[in-house]
């Protein structure tokens, strides 16, 4: 049996990172004895079969966090701190280091582990600085006096974040957009996209009193112009535009199923200035097999596996979402509900994801 470390950044409410959860309980059940390793953050109330050890980095107070943040800019506290504490306290051997990252913490601290217990790192890239321009991504608001510090916050973590993946034993990612920006890193980089846990996404035609197009997600800055732009049709069309953020009206995450299933048309908001965001609820609606509206197209990845799937439609046009709109409307006026006939949908299932990851690097 193989002993596998998995370090990641905190799962948090409402979805705990379902990538990485999903791919624990897989390799539990392919025979692997997993720990998932990462920071205190919040009270972790999902069910697990795979012990989690977690360690403390901030007091909770506004002063200690904001110090050992600019202690970390300077000198890599955060990653440094994490790695010795965890080290000087452990000495169970493993047989590979997996990190699951968005950023570059705890990238640098898994590095160090690994190095430690002279094992292989393998990364996993949940997201890049870079898929957004301007560092929108990471950012709600855009206060322009603060522009400058984060620029220079993303350099940095950028610079750290690169020189992890050039050492990096393999790397997978989240679309072929990620996986061509990383080659210019390091060659050993394949895509394991994020797919849809066929248990709980899943067709089911629920008939619908009303006919909603359906938002479930955060909403960031780059994404109200889609946003507006949606507004105006239903508006024009007198549909019920539902939309669901963590801040308002929030799902629970053992009800999403059923909330896609009860949806019409679930709507993806995107951006032109955006690169390979293949948003996790984009294959809920596949694997609910529910039509996906995505506005605007972004003419990359998102949209080519909208096309490949036949999910749905990628648009920028008001004309083409009117007609999208009134098509599924006359399809839940004559049913009651709405079924997307997709295709290569299996594809697509998180454990299709993880025979492929399990085949190329385990």
């Amino acid at each position: 049996m193989k002993r596998l470390l998995i370090v990641s950044d905190p799962p948090a409410a409402p979805g705990y990172l379902p990538r990485l959860r999903h791919l624990c309980e897989y390799l539990v059940q392919k025979g692997y004895d997993v720990t998932l390793l990462t920071e205190t953050y919040q009270a972790l109330d999902f069910v697990h079969s795979y012990p989690i050890e977690t360690i403390r980095m901030y007091s909770g107070g506004s002063i200690d966090w904001f110090f050992k943040t600019v202690w970390t800019l300077l000198t890599d506290w955060h990653n440094k701190a994490f790695a010795q504490r965890y080290l000087v306290s452990h000495n169970e051997p493993f047989d590979a280091v997996l990190c699951s990252a968005f950023s570059d913490f705890p990238l640098g601290a898994a590095q160090r582990i690994a190095m430690h217990l002279q094992v292989p790192l393998i990364c996993d890239i949940r997201d890049l600085d870079e898929q957004v321009d301007d560092s929108r991504y990471q950012y709600k608001h855009q206060s322009r006096w603060l522009m400058p510090f984060r620029k220079l916050y993303r350099a940095i973590h950028i610079r750290r974040r690169n020189k992890v993946l050039r050492a990096a034993d393999a790397i997978t990612t989240v679309s072929p957009w990620h996986a061509q920006f990383i080659q210019q890193f390091n060659q050993k980089v394949s895509v394991m996209y994020n797919g849809f846990d066929a248990k709980q996404f899943y067709p089911k035609d629920i008939p619908a009193e009303q006919f909603t197009v359906t938002y479930i997600g955060s909403l960031f800055e780059w994404q109200k112009p889609a946003l507006e732009k949606v507004k105006r049709v239903v508006e024009s069309l007198n549909i019920k535009l539902d939309i669901h953020t963590p801040q308002q009206n929030p799902i629970a995450h053992n009800e999403l199923g059923d909330a896609i299933r009860r949806s019409s048309i679930m709507l993806v908001l995107t951006s032109e200035h955006t690169h390979g965001m293949l948003t996790t609820k984009f294959y809920e609606a596949l694997g609910c097999e529910k039509p996906v509206l995505c506005v605007p197209s972004d003419k990359g990845a998102l949209a080519e596996l909208i096309e490949y799937t036949h999910a749905g439609l990628a648009t920028d046009d008001e004309e083409a979402i009117k007609t999208f709109i009134l098509d599924r409307y006359h399809e839940w006026q004559a049913q009651g509900y709405t079924r997307q006939a997709t295709q290569h949908r299996n594809e697509f299932a998180r454990e299709a994801q993880y025979d492929q990851f399990y085949r190329t690097y385990l």
